[in-house]
């Protein structure tokens, strides 16, 4: 394809991701969004993890995950943002036995995909990290689970993109016969269902951001008696808890409850962020779909491309998106690591 008009819907960091590379091609490229920002991309804590949470039956999707996790550095490099990136690993704790065994689930994880991590006693856990506290009874260093702050990353690739002379219009797509332009990307997130008529549906997740100093110097991600929680420090002094995982359609309310539960087990690990200023409490809508994989590539409309649900990886993924979007777009074929995530599939099986 050469130089052309194509439309995206959505203004998150992959919709924006996706303009950015399309400018590169010498394509003309319009963005439709009412709020950029608004959206899952400035809540998420970015924690570019590519196989903690896989499941059996989800190997493409970790593939595609260790391939876009690899492009990160370059990919905040060409933002001008590299302080943004964090790679100083990630500390796995647990608390009881149950927790420990997972631990070690964790731990056969990645070996199986080839990646570092380390077993840690509780001692060397506190060794790396000394504020947490004497409950936790067992850790892992997983070397390779960096973090990025989703905010600036979102900062960035919109001042990148209105550089490169990418249009914004401040409207929400609802019909992608309204769009005037030869190609519509759908990347509008948990508000893509409506457009692409496929199976993506909004999963809340409620967070909670706490700004203190910053001590930690690691992601931690700790099992508490079954629970999970995350905390993600940022070199500013914010700290990110989260996450808690519902279905309640689009109600973006927080609520005392999930904070409550967010912030009694990150505390039972770490208890003196209790100290720590409460400077937010935030919800965001994840794209999710009924295999957890995105949708990725042409859909029934031979105008529209969808570059949607993601679910819970979409800052991780969003370079790979991008760049394998770029390719479809610009030859007219599906990329190999495309196919797994053909948006047709469900009606296919």
């Amino acid at each position: 394809m050469t130089a052309t008009d194509i439309a995206i819907a959505g203004a998150g960091i992959i919709g924006l991701s996706i303009a950015r590379e399309l400018t590169a091609r010498g394509m003309t490229v319009t963005v439709h969004d009412p709020e950029p920002g608004s959206g899952a991309s400035t809540v998420a804590a970015g924690m570019l993890a590519p196989v903690t949470e896989s499941q059996f039956g989800e190997e493409p999707l970790s593939r595609l995950s260790l391939a876009s996790a690899k492009l990160w550095p370059e990919f905040a490099a060409g933002l001008g943002i590299t302080d943004a990136y964090r790679d100083t690993g990630t500390i796995f704790v647990g608390v009881d036995a149950a927790d420990a065994a997972e631990l070690d689930r964790q731990l056969k994880l990645y070996r199986d995909y080839g990646l570092a991590c380390q077993p840690l006693s509780a001692a060397e856990a506190r060794q790396h990290i000394p504020l947490l506290s004497p409950s936790v009874s067992k850790g892992l260093l997983a070397a390779t689970d960096h973090q990025v702050d989703t905010r600036r990353v979102h900062a960035a690739l919109l001042e990148a993109c209105r550089a490169a002379g990418v249009n914004f219009v401040p409207r929400r797509v609802t019909d992608p016969s309204t769009v005037d332009a030869g190609l519509l990307v759908v990347a509008a997130g948990s508000w893509s269902a409506k457009l692409l008529g496929l199976p993506v549906r909004p999963v809340r997740g409620q967070v909670v951001r706490l700004r203190g100093p910053d001590e930690l110097g690691y992601t931690v991600r700790a099992r508490v008696r079954g629970r999970t929680v995350y905390v993600v420090p940022r070199a500013s002094g914010e700290v990110v808890i989260g996450a808690t995982q519902d279905d309640r359609g689009f109600d973006t309310a927080a609520t005392a409850g999930d904070t409550n539960a967010l912030l009694r087990d990150t505390l039972e690990v770490l208890p003196e962020l209790a100290e720590y200023e409460l400077a937010e409490v935030n919800v965001g809508l994840r794209p999710g779909t009924p295999d957890n994989a995105p949708l990725l590539g042409r859909t029934a409309d031979p105008r529209v491309v969808a570059a949607t649900g993601h679910f819970r990886q979409g800052i991780l993924l969003a370079p790979i998106t991008a760049a394998l979007i770029g390719d479809l777009i610009a030859t007219g074929t599906v990329p190999e690591a495309l196919k797994p995530f053909d948006p047709l599939r469900f009606d296919a099986s």
